[in-house]
């Protein structure tokens, strides 16, 4: 019964990671070519009032966009890492943010964090096979 289960649950598994990688690349490398000064504009980072957008090593200019993606996808919270972005970004309502700025955040970590738990999934699955 396990057996039958892993063998339909691990290609629909791995199917759904390359899904979900393909996602946070196109919508990455869209945001990050064509959308990246007018998301910047639009909620006005703290952290860009110190430096420019080009100064910032890569880490801390994807730290800037999941700050975005959480005011966006958890405006509420006030929780640790998710909290914390909220007072940064208090300023901004996201209802108000076109739908031009909200779908590339949302495809980037969306697909980032379903890609993390379909990885996850993929190497119970792996396990379980080889039991």
């Amino acid at each position: 019964m396990l057996q039958t289960f892993v063998l339909y649950a691990m290609p629909f598994t791995f199917t759904l990671l390359v899904a979900c990688g393909l996602a946070a690349l196109v919508c990455g490398l869209y945001l990050f070519i064509f959308r990246i000064r007018p998301t910047n504009q639009a909620f006005r980072h703290p952290y860009l009032d110190n430096r420019a957008w080009e100064r910032y090593p890569v880490s801390i200019r994807l730290a800037i966009t999941l700050d975005y993606f959480f005011r966006i996808a958890f405006p509420k919270s006030t929780y640790a890492l998710i909290g914390n972005a909220n007072r940064l970004l208090a300023h901004i309502d996201p209802t108000e943010l076109p739908s031009r700025i909200k779908w590339p955040l949302i495809g980037l970590w969306g697909g980032v964090f379903a890609g993390i738990i379909s990885m996850v999934t993929l190497w119970i699955l792996v396990f379980l096979g080889t039991l």
